[in-house]
């Protein structure tokens, strides 16, 4: 605020009375101000002075409920309610803080900020105070340590501050300039000149600016460039204050009068819809401070200097009945702040005292604020003796004191002498791929360390790692290394050679000897293939997308469909899901959850990958919920008895994942409340206090579940009985069970870690107990005596050790809805089976069992950024479609690498670098419920015409002539097939030492153009496809000389072709494949890559190939033209 118009007694202040840290009574203070201040023996304020016990708080009015001392004599300067913890800060012009806590003003921390100046504005953060001084801006912790301090020019008065984002700080004083700071560099990062010096207050709304001058004027400004948009005359003489709620402004100030500056009682309120000024409120005391407090009504509280408070309606009259007084001890008051609740009032006296107003006996300062951290009892007064016969004994036990002497430890330079760091060892991955050429070694960068930066880490550490997500580790292709055991060879990393060929040279077979396909990892956003396995491994889900098919251009579950259909006609190749994640990044919803990751943070793994995926999960079963929900059920989803598949409204995959549930909140005045939901998924929550429990306590994973599943929770909830938030209980009950249970695990942190390894090493001595009979109750049992129990003078009744080691999850579990909504879980085993029999269990008794599907699992990995796999087990269907046999196994999906397991290493889980992410049960029996054809949805008429996107496109530009009905392909006709591409991204190569290039990243290409042309009939030779491939992504190279694609070409806006969506076009080349045409062409097997389509082999004719001899190089289009047709191809795009 402005002080030009206060009492200029306040500035007579000496510098003796503003103490540095603990205040004192200063003897010149008149003894009268402190007559109602309770003192100790030394003269300092208690911590509080409550109100009379005769004071009684009406709910909704406010009424003083206690005051306390802050800095005895030394002026208040400004009040501010914490935003995140319910404290109240105070600075005094003395530069001293002070923050209590709570209603009762309890004193938490006190400390000084500047020795000289007075403090002006504060602004709580999430981890800290900001206090701004006349030349200075210091962020300190809520303890009292500095975090930084910003050093302003000499020159500079800066009186206001503004915090527009969590990062971004704006400040603002009698200059005519206001600076903008970066909090997370702290640096200045521009300088906006205002054309009126003197910004004293700055306010923010979602439309504006505010600044407040000391001329009495108040600008608008833009948001973005700081631009004055409007300006508002207020006063003539100066501003003291205003505020903005919603669309008004209300100011107060003074007025120029022949005498000076004197308090004009009329607030001055504008329309900030109109940009007018309204009609001025007339109030009955002289305003110095106002604030909106908008709880029922718009109101506004009018403080004067002199403590009188007065209530109204900005657009109203002011009553003199709505006044009532703060009694301060001091003549004035300083300062005025509301809490972000609105149910507390602070005032601030020129004594140093702090006043605080509240509208209920028990208020809270923020709506939901965040428990406060307190400081632990001094235990220097209790530490244990030392013994300093031990070798080991650490020295930072011992308490030292804060001193700037010289320490013992501080050798004189006589006795000292410096002596370098002895080298660090050679990387032994270096040197086992260096090439010497005379005395001088070529190896390949391993890309273990950043460039140019060796750290000194001269012995390897023998412990465990301090951080969760450090783990060493190789990607997959190397031999095995002594410091690399850790991680199991097929779990790490896969990456991709590539060479001059591309992909064509390289082997996959070597990762995947299945007929199952895996997908390819090097497209952005890639981290999802292990859940893209997941679903389609899922039989209901596979045929409920394959069957769907719909007009929205990036529909992800159209896309998922195409995306299956390819891995179904696969034979062990792999495929690539570039067009599904292609429509992926499109979804807004997906990139404001942070799932589309930059190329940079997906190559160095800066992302949570564990975190990441289980956000994926959640977003994707929401969003195949929401495109299928309101669409018709398919016939094939209909049950043997003729009932829908799901009820009407709802989707398959509600049907399927959905569990309907009943939630409860019970308020502390005996409301209850009772509203019925539905989730796809659970997140397990796990016991509390379970990492500093250390004594191996069994907690089996089905209490876990259930307690997950029927969660019960203290919060902060509406109550519509108490017509306020209350503390309240929120029970959750099951209605109706899915018929597949998704868990989220999240094992984010060590704690969850621990949680999951101490279970483990349970679970494995019950196991050991259980095979082998008792163990010695004097031995105790570690994860490093498993391998004496598996030796062969250890315990032979247990079939296998290494099958019980990280062992905690089960394969089954068994869940039952009682009577009374509740629920009962817990694991079933192969015994549970035999006592209740395979049909029994559910029809006879209402039990479920579920047994476990999948599992996906974030693998640790320092040196590549971590990674993500998944074990599955596939069903008899799939097997019986691409082997012919009909079982079930367990196999590892690690992108293109798969590779059949034991189903014992699918629930074997390392915490050191194999974390659980998300688990899928299904319900036993479930595939034999449901009527699981596929009938294929794309129909003949995606080849009939289609109108052009292109706004532009005249017939007469027309290159094709669609196909007829009588014209429709048959089954062997000829298509001829050309595509062309753009540059989305290029390609990342690096030079070798020894001259070769390596290429790291294949540039991302997009498909823009697709012709077919006629193979047979009276119209041979005739394209009936020319389709240009509209594109909302940037592209870095049309490649004109070699496409002929020009900019603008695939702009809606101004394209003159014949443009279309990628969708359509896959449309008619997918129903000319699966009608089973013959595609010929020249170098198809990159055109089908890129865009994205699986096409037997028998279907295909490639002229790159037909003409290609054993040990050759492939041969151009350009030649086999010349050689063949005598025709020159490609001249006239070379010649644009």
């Amino acid at each position: 605020m402005n002080f030009e118009g206060l009492d200029p007694g306040l500035a007579e202040y000496a510098p003796a009375m503003h103490s540095a840290l603990d205040p004192v009574l200063d003897a010149h203070l008149n003894p009268s101000l402190l007559q109602n201040v309770e003192l100790d023996p030394e003269g300092v304020a208690l911590e509080a002075l409550p109100v009379q016990e005769s004071v009684h708080i009406m709910e909704g009015v406010y009424s003083e409920l206690h005051s306390v001392v802050a800095e005895v004599g030394v002026p208040v300067s400004v009040s501010h309610f914490d935003l995140h913890e319910e404290m109240l800060w105070v600075g005094s012009h003395g530069g001293h803080a002070t923050s209590f806590f709570g209603p009762t003003l309890e004193r938490y921390s006190s400390f000084q900020v500047n020795g000289s100046d007075d403090i002006r504005q504060i602004q709580s953060l999430e981890n800290g105070i900001l206090f701004l001084t006349k030349n200075n801006l210091k962020y300190m912790a809520r303890g009292g340590l500095i975090i930084f301090d910003y050093l302003l020019d000499e020159s500079e008065d800066m009186h206001s501050l503004l915090l527009t984002d969590s990062s971004t700080l704006l400040i603002g004083g009698l200059q005519n300039h206001i600076l903008e700071i970066d909090l997370n560099t702290v640096q200045e990062t521009q300088k906006y000149t205002v054309e009126t010096p003197g910004v004293t207050i700055m306010r923010q709304t979602n439309r504006f600016f505010f600044c407040g001058h000391t001329s009495g004027k108040v600008s608008l400004r833009d948001l973005r460039t700081f631009k004055v948009e409007h300006e508002f005359d207020a006063f003539s003489g100066s501003l003291s204050d205003f505020d903005v709620h919603g669309n008004l402004l209300a100011t107060c100030g003074f007025s120029s009068r022949l005498t000076g500056l004197a308090c004009d009682r009329f607030l001055k309120v504008y329309d900030l819809r109109m940009m007018r000024a309204i009609t001025p409120l007339q109030v009955h005391v002289d305003p110095a401070f106002l604030r909106f407090i908008p709880t029922y009504t718009s109101r506004l509280a009018i403080i004067s200097q002199s403590g009188q408070c007065q209530f109204c309606e900005p657009t109203g009259l002011a009553n003199p009945a709505d006044i009532f007084h703060v009694n301060p001890v001091g003549p004035l008051l300083m300062t005025f702040d509301v809490s972000a609740s609105k149910q507390a009032l602070a005032f601030g006296d020129s004594e140093g005292c702090v006043h605080l107003w509240t509208d209920s006996p028990e208020p809270s300062f923020n709506p939901y604020s965040r428990e406060t951290e307190f400081a632990l009892p001094c235990l220097v007064d209790s530490l244990p003796p030392l013994d300093w016969s031990q070798d080991l004994l650490p020295l930072s036990l011992i308490p030292v004191p804060l001193t700037t002497d010289t320490l013992l430890s501080d050798w004189p330079a006589a006795n000292s002498a410096p002596a370098p760091r002895r080298a660090p060892p050679v990387d032994a991955e270096i040197l086992r791929t260096m090439k010497k050429v005379g005395f001088i070694g070529y190896a390949p960068n391993p890309r273990t360390r950043l460039r140019n930066q060796i750290p000194y880490r001269l012995k390897e550490s023998d412990s465990e790692f301090d951080s969760f997500s450090q783990v060493t580790e190789s990607p997959i292709g190397r031999e095995e290394e002594p410091h690399l055991h850790m991680v199991s060879k097929k779990y790490r990393k896969v990456t991709i050679k590539y060479s001059k060929l591309g992909l064509e040279d390289f082997d996959f077979k070597h990762y995947n000897k299945t007929l199952f396909a895996g997908l390819e990892p090097h497209i952005p956003n890639a981290y999802c293939n292990c859940m893209i396995q997941v679903l389609y491994f899922l039989e209901p889900v596979r045929c409920l997308i394959q069957n769907h098919l719909c007009q929205k251009e990036f529909c992800l579950a159209c896309e998922l469909g195409f995306l299956f259909h390819m891995l179904d006609l696969s034979r062990g190749d792999p495929c690539q899901g570039s067009n599904f994640l292609r429509a992926f990044r499109t979804i807004p919803e997906a990139s404001a959850l942070g799932l589309i990751l930059a190329d940079s943070d997906e190559a160095s793994g800066k992302g949570n990958l564990a975190r990441l995926i289980q956000r994926w999960n959640r977003f994707i079963l929401t969003q195949l919920h929401q495109d299928l929900q309101e669409l018709e059920v398919p016939q094939a989803y209909r049950g043997a008895g003729g009932s829908s598949f799901c009820s009407s409204g709802d989707s398959v995959i509600g049907q399927l994942f959905s569990c309907e549930m009943e939630n409860c909140s019970l308020c502390r005045c005996g409301s209850e409340t009772v509203r019925a939901s539905s989730t796809l998924l659970f997140t397990l929550s796990y016991p509390e206090g379970s990492n500093s429990d250390k004594t191996g306590k069994n907690c089996d994973f089905a209490q876990v579940l259930k307690r997950s599943i029927c969660l019960e929770q203290n919060t902060q909830a509406w109550c519509d009985n108490c017509e306020k938030y209350q503390p309240t209980i929120q029970t959750r009950n099951i209605r109706h069970l899915p018929d597949i249970l998704v868990i989220n695990c999240e094992v984010n942190s060590l704690k969850e870690a621990d949680f999951w390894r101490m279970q483990a090493e349970v679970a494995f001595k019950m196991a050991i107990k259980k095979h082998s009979g008792e163990i010695s109750k004097n031995k105790e049992f570690a994860l490093a005596d498993w391998k004496e129990l598996g030796s062969p003078e250890g315990i032979l009744m247990c079939p296998s050790i290494e099958e019980l080691k990280n062992v905690w999850l089960p394969f089954s579990i068994q869940m039952k809805m009682t009577k009374n909504k509740g629920l009962d879980v817990c694991n079933w085993t192969d015994g549970d089976e035999m006592q209740w029999g395979p049909a029994r269990a559910e029809e006879e008794h209402g039990v479920y069992v579920y047994d476990l599907m999948a599992t996906v699992v974030h693998i640790l990995d320092s040196r590549t950024g971590g990674s993500l796999v998944a074990h599955i087990k596939v069903g008899e269907t799939y097997h019986q479609r691409k082997e012919g046999v009909t079982h079930q196994q367990w196999y590892l999906f690690n992108d293109f690498l798969i590779e059949p397991i034991d189903k014992h290493e699918a629930v074997q889980f390392d915490m050191n670098w194999k974390v659980p992410a998300i688990l899928y049960y299904i319900k036993r029996n479930l595939n034999s419920k449901y009527n699981l054809n596929i009938k294929n949805p794309i129909e003949a008429s995606v080849l009939l015409a289609e109108a052009s996107l292109a706004r532009k496109q005249r017939k007469t530009h027309t290159t094709f002539i669609p196909l007829m009905l009588n014209e429709m392909p048959q089954v062997g006709d000829l298509v001829g097939l050309d595509a062309e591409f753009v540059t989305l991204n290029e390609e990342e190569a690096e030079l070798r030492s020894d001259g070769t290039k390596s290429t790291i990243k294949p540039s991302q290409m997009s498909v823009a153009r697709i012709t077919c042309v006629r193979g047979q009939g009276p119209n041979e030779g005739i394209p009936f496809i020319d389709d240009y491939i509209s594109t909302q992504e940037q592209v870095v190279d049309y490649l004109t000389q070699y496409s002929g694609i020009k900019p603008g070409d695939l702009d809606a806006k101004i394209s003159s072709k014949h443009l279309t969506t990628l969708k359509s076009t896959y449309l008619k080349l997918r129903f000319l494949i699966d009608i089973g045409v013959k595609f010929v062409g020249h170098g198809l097997q990159k055109d089908f890559r890129v865009i994205n389509l699986m096409v037997p082999k028998d279907q295909v004719l490639d002229t790159v190939y037909l003409f290609h001899m054993p040990r050759k190089r492939m041969i151009s289009l350009r030649f086999l033209a010349w050689y063949f047709l005598d025709a020159a191809v490609f001249s006239s795009v070379l010649a644009l």
